[in-house]
């Protein structure tokens, strides 16, 4: 089946007996034409299945009124609670997102910034792979304003709204280690991520504060498949049966490495205390209550739709840093001596 005949102001135009130049004013829901009016060509308009030409509108004015959101993977519930909190944010100024996913790889990444450049998008907001530069630095060529979210370049001068990173993985550890644990088992992402090197950065410095020498064979920095994370989890205590406690970059590997633990025996938190970051159970209800790191999801979401939106309209620079907090629940206790012997 062929796709219908397009429809045309002028076909509303004959159908709702208004000028062309009125029908055009009342779609732009401009205030020139009463309300009334306005509302019965918008809703002959529905009713015929009337669609504006976004082309001929960005040709006119060089606005297209999107957004790009360019993400690790839209699957993760850190990443969908984030693309939620910024489409609500640029719906009040009459944007609409754009949403890709690069699954973490820098091809994805190149080819995800050239689509929506040749969209003509106002702008985006990126979180980066962070595996080159190279991406970034096509990115700041095209001209199109934008904000990264949730990790940062060291050594480029672009605006992004993050998390405290650092302060995070400190007090993180520090409550491990105020809980008596000295075997902690930090199953953090790959170093070239900016938070996850900021997070070790924040751990180490808990454990020089306390005393405490940081077993480097306990710091565990890469990735892992789906499922993956059990079988890292079950060599680190093959290797290391006195780990009491296990810090997890995000909630989703805390959660995975829950089940594995279960899978092994091994209850949560009285034979092994868990540990997540992002704190995805504000927003969503689960039967395990995870003791996490609140990484501000919905201000960094909108503190970086927000100076998107700002960077569109002038010259500025920001580079806005967030405060972490820690969130207690029911996957940690103290550590007793001989209490988690296996």
């Amino acid at each position: 089946m062929g796709r219908n005949k397009t429809v045309t102001l002028r076909d509303i135009a004959e159908a709702t007996g208004f000028s062309i130049n009125t029908v055009s004013h009342a779609l732009k829901d401009k205030t020139d034409i009463s309300k009334q009016s306005r509302a019965l060509i918008q809703k002959k308009a529905q009713e015929m299945g009337y669609i504006g030409n976004a082309s001929a509108s960005y040709m006119r004015s060089g606005i297209s009124k999107t957004i790009a959101i360019i993400l690790g993977d839209i699957s993760n519930p850190h990443f969908s609670i984030m693309v939620r909190e910024i489409e609500a944010y640029i719906r009040n100024f009459g944007y609409t997102p754009f949403i890709l996913n690069t699954d973490e790889d820098e091809e994805n990444e190149y080819k995800a910034i050239l689509s929506a450049a040749q969209k003509n998008v106002d702008g985006i907001i990126l979180c980066p792979v962070q595996k080159t530069h190279d991406n970034i630095r096509f990115l700041q060529r095209t001209g199109i304003p934008f904000v990264l979210i949730g990790r940062r370049f060291a050594d480029e001068d672009v605006d992004y709204v993050v998390c405290d990173d650092e302060n995070g993985g400190y007090i993180a550890a520090r409550y491990l280690l105020e809980l008596g644990h000295r075997d902690i088992l930090f199953l953090n992402a790959s170093l070239h991520i900016s938070s996850a090197a900021e997070r070790l950065e924040g751990f180490r410095r808990a454990f020089s504060e306390s005393g405490v020498p940081v077993n480097p064979k306990l710091v565990y920095s890469g990735s892992a498949q789906a499922g993956g994370w059990g079988d890292v989890l079950a060599e680190a205590l093959k290797q290391h049966p006195s780990v009491s406690a296990v810090l997890a970059f995000s909630d989703l590997i805390a959660w995975e490495t829950i089940l594995a633990l279960k899978n092994m025996g091994l209850r949560t938190p009285e034979d092994i205390s868990v540990m997540g970051f992002d704190d995805i159970q504000s927003r969503f209800r689960f039967p395990v209550l995870l003791t996490t790191v609140s990484s501000s999801k919905r201000t960094m979401a909108t503190a970086a739709a927000e100076l998107l939106l700002k960077k569109i309209q002038e010259e500025v620079r920001e580079q806005v840093i967030l405060k972490t907090k820690l969130i207690i629940r029911e996957t940690t206790q103290p550590f007793y001596a001989g209490s988690n012997m296996r």
